[in-house]
């Protein structure tokens, strides 16, 4: 138990490691611009860049290669990448055609309609899901799971990579910052107020259907080996739809049924979460049979 309980809080000894220093060096940039609004955006940014970047030193220190963390050839992760996209969009859309049966969802003729606005949102939303999902595929399902399950049982190793990969989501601050407030105390306070959010437990909902995400793509990882690919695919996805669904969707959460959806969003959610586990308990029950 003891063994387990310390490789579950390594990870966040290392994430509290990379915010502190991304809480110095924004400071610092923030100062030398004496700009006190680009604090937060800087903490947030600094935290992501450093947390990709440690995955090199931290796979050195543990004895990880490419392999290990999923990477195939790249023509490989290319097919790999458009096979997840397309069955993202497939398993997700259901739960966008229920909340718009429902009337959660519906349409926003406020907007500008047109081939051209249409075509930018979708290059926009696509080109943002597929950095998002390198970025967190990378850092949660790469170097986060591989490590785990190199200490932990598969399930336990799925589970924590899950649940941190939630709570992150909520890895923020609100409190502005001005000339007044801009000092390295100050940037402390943001992150532990950051710290604060993730612990508070504010969107229960939300933070639900991202560990339901987790466990989809952690198991769907450790099913095969160099299929990361497969995982950012299904990430890109899904938050391709969700932006999209952002850009031209309203959401009118005093329904009847918008106990389904949070604000976090205005998506993911109750709904969300359940679709998410029937899918993965499916997956995990006709693998099971297929195997018979």
């Amino acid at each position: 138990m003891s063994r387990t309980i310390f490789y579950a809080f390594v990870p966040m000894l290392v994430l509290f490691v990379i915010t502190s220093s991304a809480c110095v060096f924004s400071y610092l940039i923030a100062l030398s611009f004496n700009d006190p609004t680009i604090l937060r955006k800087l903490m947030i940014r600094l935290s992501q860049i450093m947390l990709l970047l440690s995955i090199f030193p931290i796979s050195k220190w543990l004895g990880l290669n490419k392999v290990m963390l999923g990477y195939a050839p790249f023509n490989t992760m290319l097919k790999q990448f458009g096979r997840g996209f397309g069955l993202s969009v497939l398993i997700l859309l259901p739960a966008f055609i229920t909340l718009n049966f429902l009337g959660i969802h519906s349409i926003d003729m406020t907007k500008a309609w047109t081939f051209g606005w249409v075509a930018k949102k979708v290059g926009v939303a696509f080109g943002l899901a597929v950095l998002i999902g390198i970025v967190e595929e990378s850092v949660f399902r790469g170097l986060l799971l591989t490590s785990l399950r190199k200490y932990l049982s598969a399930f336990l190793a799925v589970l924590l990579s899950s649940i941190y990969y939630a709570g992150l989501h909520f890895l923020d601050s609100k409190s502005p910052v001005s000339d007044e407030t801009l000092s390295l105390n100050g940037s402390f306070q943001l992150l532990g107020e950051a710290y604060h959010n993730v612990f508070a437990m504010q969107e229960p909902t939300a933070f639900l259907a991202l560990c339901a995400v987790g466990l989809f793509l952690g198991v769907l990882r450790l099913h095969g080996e160099m299929n990361l690919a497969l995982c950012i695919g299904y990430h890109a996805g899904w938050v391709t739809l969700i932006r999209m669904s952002k850009s031209t969707m309203s959401v009118d959460l005093n329904t009847p049924y918008s106990f389904l959806v949070s604000h976090y969003d205005g998506v993911i959610g109750v709904l969300v979460a359940g679709w998410l586990l029937f899918v993965l308990a499916s997956y995990w029950l006709f693998s099971k049979i297929i195997k018979l």
